[in-house]
């Protein structure tokens, strides 16, 4: 694959090479079944240019999802493209023009950085002059610069990782698929993969689909989410436009909070609660008087009240208990990895 004629690292930011088209990934009754088994179960599904975070808990069907999506599964029935190739029979034009930074260990620990990352190159067909050249950009970018003829083997976490994102981005990649890209990392560690991974869409103009279990990660980095649930849809699109579906009021109140909780829930509102604190479902401006007036009554007192702004986490907790969950967390659902 010939390599650009621009250097796509330079001070940490990519030159921006715009897409013809919008949509990135485009799905149409996507459906893939094993046997009796459906493991993704009729999709449409539209993700744009940017950052989109794909979720799901385990079994979602995520894996699934992407492998299909780049071509090296077959669906069963449906249709899907990815950067306006037909995942039927353009896979291999897909995987050129895709960057995989993958979960599991990927890398030879008996190789220097360099040579790993001049070698991936090689294998999507670049020229082994310019893999190397452009592998030498590629870990300056991901900030590996000075440590780039150490072997792997030697790396910490956060570098192995890095190693890996300089990997996926070496051809200058149209859409990066990163997968758990922050998982295990120290805390300087995971703030540096974040921002290069938000510095390679907002100044790069380029795509990434990541995929974790780390609300508070992907809320960082992505605009949009695509949420699977069994193989299913369960939500999909901008951020803040799903958290505004389920628009909450905070609550500190002091005594009488258990009866509080349960008056409020009488009168049909929606009631999540935390010791004093209590989030009840916006239903309109008379939700405020609603619940002066319950807390006159119970003897509790308001000690603050404003809207919440919810989280990703929140978000999340909220479409899992319409699907059946009882859950408090993210992790309950990711089994604590």
């Amino acid at each position: 694959m010939a390599a650009p004629e621009r250097g796509i690292f330079k001070g940490r930011s990519l030159c921006v090479r715009i897409m013809v088209r919008d949509l990135i990934i485009e799905s149409t009754a996507l459906t893939k079944s094993y046997g009796p088994h459906v493991a993704l179960d009729s999709l449409d599904i539209e993700i744009r240019q940017g950052a989109t975070g794909l979720l799901g808990p385990n079994g979602a069907g995520k894996s699934t999802f992407l492998k299909t999506m780049l071509g090296l599964i077959q669906l069963t029935s449906g249709e899907g493209k990815v950067l306006g190739f037909n995942i039927r029979n353009q896979g291999d034009q897909i995987r050129r023009r895709i960057g995989y930074m993958p979960e599991y260990e990927a890398l030879n620990p008996g190789m220097e950085a360099i040579h790993q990352v001049r070698y991936s190159g090689e294998l999507i067909g670049m020229n082994p002059n310019i893999a190397l050249q452009r592998a030498h950009q590629a870990l300056e970018y991901v900030g590996l610069g000075e440590q780039r003829y150490r072997q792997v083997s030697t790396f910490s976490t956060g570098m192995k990782q890095a190693t890996k994102l300089a990997c996926a981005l070496i051809h200058d990649p149209a859409l990066i698929i990163a997968d758990e890209p922050s998982n295990g990392l120290d805390a300087l560690s995971r703030n540096f993969m974040l921002s290069t991974l938000q510095t390679t869409v907002k100044n790069g103009g380029r795509s990434v689909l990541m995929a974790s279990h780390l609300m508070e990660d992907v809320e960082s980095v992505c605009d949009n989410i695509v949420l699977l649930h069994k193989g299913k849809l369960a939500a999909q699109g901008k951020i803040e436009d799903l958290k505004a579906i389920d628009k909450e009021v905070e609550i500190h109140v002091w005594g009488a909070a258990s009866k509080m909780e349960e008056a409020l829930t009488d009168i049909g509102m929606k009631v999540r609660r935390e010791g004093r604190t209590m989030r009840i479902g916006h239903n309109g401006d008379e939700t405020y008087n609603h619940i002066l007036q319950t807390a006159a009554k119970v003897g509790s007192q308001v000690r603050r009240m404003h809207d919440h702004e919810a989280s990703l986490e929140d978000l999340f907790l909220v479409i899992m208990e319409r699907l059946g969950h009882d859950v408090k967390s993210s992790e309950d659902l990711f089994g604590g990895v």
